[in-house]
Parts: C-alpha cells; sequence; structure tokens
C-alpha cells in the first residue's frame, strides 16, 4: 500500500499551502518521523521534530547525492544538478571552500551600502496613494539585484534569469522546467565577459572546478541566492501585517528588526523542507528504522514549531526570547553559506520599508486568508503582498 501525501493527511477542506502547520503538529503529536508520498518524486520519511530534524541534518550516514538513492539511475546529464547541495564530503567540503571567501561576514558587511542604495531606490519608486504588490515591486528586485550583482550577471539578463530559476524551484510543469534549464544552462556556459571580481569571473578562473561543477555552483548560487530571500522579505512584513501588536512595537523600537526577522525565520521558514537525502546504510532514526537507499526529507517549518523547544510556537513574537536554535537555514555541513547576506538583505528591506512607509498596511478588500502562497517541495512563499500607505 503506498504512503499517503500530506495533502491525503491533511482534514478535508485544509488548504495545505495556505497553512500547513496544524497537519505538522499533528504528525508531531504522532511520531518524530512519517513516511509519506511526494508526489513527482515517489515516497520519504519526513522529519518533523526538532530534535530528530537536527539528528537527521547531522548524520553522516545520510547523503545528499542522489546516487545514494535505491531509485537512483540517471542524473539525466544536466550538469545544474553538480553543486554544494547535491553532494557530499569530501567533494562538498572542496566545493564549499572555493566560494566561501564571497561569504565571509566582512564581505558581507562591505554589501550594505549597495543593498541599502537598491532599496531605497525600490521605495522611491513605490506610489504612496495607490495598492500594490510589494512582492514584485519590492521584495523580489532586490534580493534579483543583489545576487545578480555578486554573480556578475548583466543588466540585460536579469529578469529572465529570475524567471528561469522561479520555474526551476517551483516548477509550473515538467516541459517548462526542463526549459527553463536549458535557457539557464546555456546562459550561464556562455563564454562572454565577466567583470573582474565578480562571482562568475572568479568561477571561469577557478581550475579546481570542472566546467559541470563551475556551472553547478553558478545555477546554486543564483537561485539560492534570491529565491529564499524574496520570500523571507514577503513573509516578514506579511506577518507584522496580520499581527498589528507587533507592527506597532517595532514601529516603536526599530532595533528590533533583526529579531523581527529571525522570528519570521522560525515563524515561517521560506525554505520549507531540505532538499533529499538518501539512507548509504541502514539507519534507526529516532526510533524509525530506515533502510539503505531510502529518501529522507527534513521539514525545516514543522521543526522550528515543535513545542518542546519553542513555547507557544504558533504565536508570532518579535521580543521572543529563545528564537535561536530554528531551522530556518538548515544546520550542519549544509548549513545555508548565504544566510548572513540572505539576513543582512531582509533587515534592511524591513527597516527602511517601516521608515519610509510608516503607515503600510493591506488594502481593506484584501483578506489575509486570500492571498495565494506558492508551495514546492522546498520553498514556501507568498505570490503576491498588496499594500499601501494608509
Amino acid at each position: 500500500m503506498p504512503a499517503p501525501t500530506l495533502e491525503q493527511l491533511a482534514p478535508d477542506g485544509h488548504d495545505l499551502a495556505d497553512d500547513p502547520y496544524p497537519l505538522y503538529a499533528a504528525l508531531r503529536a504522532k511520531a518524530p518521523v512519517h513516511r509519506i508520498l511526494v508526489p513527482g518524486s515517489g515516497e520519504c520519511w519526513l522529519v518533523v521534530t526538532r530534535d530528530a530534524a537536527r539528528a537527521a541534518l547531522t548524520d553522516p550516514r545520510l547523503r545528499n547525492d542522489i546516487r545514494h538513492s535505491s531509485s537512483w539511475q540517471t542524473d539525466g546529464g544536466h550538469a545544474l544538478g553538480h553543486n554544494m547541495l547535491q553532494s557530499d564530503p569530501p567533494h562538498h567540503t572542496r566545493l564549499r571552500r572555493l566560494v566561501a571567501a564571497h561569504f565571509t561576514p566582512a564581505r558581507i558587511a562591505a554589501l550594505r551600502p549597495r543593498i541599502e542604495a537598491i532599496a531605497c531606490e525600490l521605495l522611491a519608486a513605490l506610489p504612496r496613494h495607490s495598492t500594490v504588490d510589494l512582492v514584485s515591486r519590492y521584495a523580489l528586485p532586490l534580493p534579483v539585484t543583489v545576487i545578480c550583482d555578486l554573480l556578475g550577471v548583466p543588466d540585460a539578463d536579469r529578469t529572465a534569469f529570475h524567471t528561469w530559476s522561479n520555474e526551476l524551484v517551483m516548477p509550473t510543469s515538467p516541459e517548462a522546467a526542463a526549459s527553463a534549464a536549458t535557457a539557464l544552462t546555456a546562459h550561464l556556459s556562455e563564454p562572454t565577459h565577466r567583470e573582474a571580481g565578480t562571482l562568475l569571473s572568479d568561477l571561469a578562473g577557478m581550475t579546481d572546478l570542472t566546467p559541470e561543477e563551475r556551472l553547478g555552483m553558478a545555477f546554486l548560487i543564483l537561485v539560492a541566492g534570491h529565491e529564499t530571500t524574496v520570500n523571507l522579505i514577503s513573509a516578514t512584513v506579511h506577518s507584522l501585517l496580520v499581527h498589528p501588536d507587533q507592527f506597532d512595537l517595532l514601529r516603536a523600537e526599530p532595533d528590533l528588526t533583526g529579531a523581527a526577522v529571525e522570528e519570521s525565520l522560525r515563524f515561517n521558514s521560506p525554505v520549507h523542507a531540505t532538499a533529499f537525502r538518501f539512507a548509504a546504510e541502514p539507519v534507526n532514526l529516532a526510533g524509525t528504522d530506515i533502510e539503505a537507499g531510502d529518501a529522507v526529507q527534513v521539514s525545516l517549518a514543522a521543526a522550528s514549531r515543535d513545542p518542546l523547544h519553542f513555547p507557544d510556537p504558533d504565536r508570532f513574537d518579535i521580543q521572543r526570547q529563545k528564537t535561536q536554535g530554528h531551522l530556518g537555514f538548515g544546520h550542519g555541513l549544509h548549513h545555508c553559506l548565504g544566510a548572513p547576506l540572505a539576513r543582512l538583505e531582509a533587515e534592511i528591506a524591513v527597516r527602511l520599508l517601516l521608515e519610509q512607509r510608516p503607515t503600510l498596511a493591506m488594502p481593506k478588500d484584501a483578506e489575509p486568508s486570500q492571498l495565494t502562497w506558492r508551495t514546492s517541495t522546498l520553498l514556501r512563499g507568498l505570490a503576491e503582498l498588496p499594500v499601501y500607505q494608509a
């Protein structure tokens, strides 16, 4: 008998995209690990408690390389899969070390003036007395511009790059995803001139990388470098708008902006779940026997609302005493390399938005329950967020 999907486990009529957290709470109450069916990918073990999640994310027997999967036959020849996310030590260690210099605290801190300038330019273009979509007009173009600056993507290519990466992480169809992969591969492979000091120029000169690894690295940084941050910025603003007491508190104490972003990472994880990991040998995880070759996925969103670690976990509280320990950026060897950049972008985006649009609100006819949440196996974020200056 096949395992159930999450949709089948949810109560009749419940929209998982809109609010998956009641189902996660029900699953946590039953067991730390559950067998489920992921449409299009097959069956896997889903980890939903924080302790089991941290154990899974640090267990060397659970590998990211798909060749450990019992169902693996071929990678289809896609060079985009040759990246840090889908590799294990020592291969992963070598790849991460080659680009780590671009993500040091000092390098990220130096980006602050440029990020602030981009945010201010976008805010200046927002009309003050009409409704606008904050996702397409602010939360999206800010991180797209920053990551394209970092990579060295030409201005003329940036819209197309976002369209392709968005299709790859939240595909509308298998055919559209395959077409996006082909187009992105072709553009990243072009031997065009790149500005010195950018990631693409550095990658082009790295003799330690194969052409496939170079392409996979560029793809991963491009996609991970903005898709998650778009979701983080929009989800943080959304949470503030639907929790007016917290919005009022933040307006009164702007120094809490960093804490608000951190609570948003816990409360509405932009990376909803990890990529699949595969048991290289039999593993007992939190009392569940997992066979060699089985797929395992960690629900970062479920783990970050575990009441054993976060009291009253379904409450959005920017003064929460214990936000440390959430898994919004993962844990262990694959902890997000770009986490400091995402945090900085979100903190700047939210702080400047509140400074320049202090009476921001959602239109009265835009009920929070009517908003559309885009979901995929890995990500969850708002398709749009209508706002206006009250």
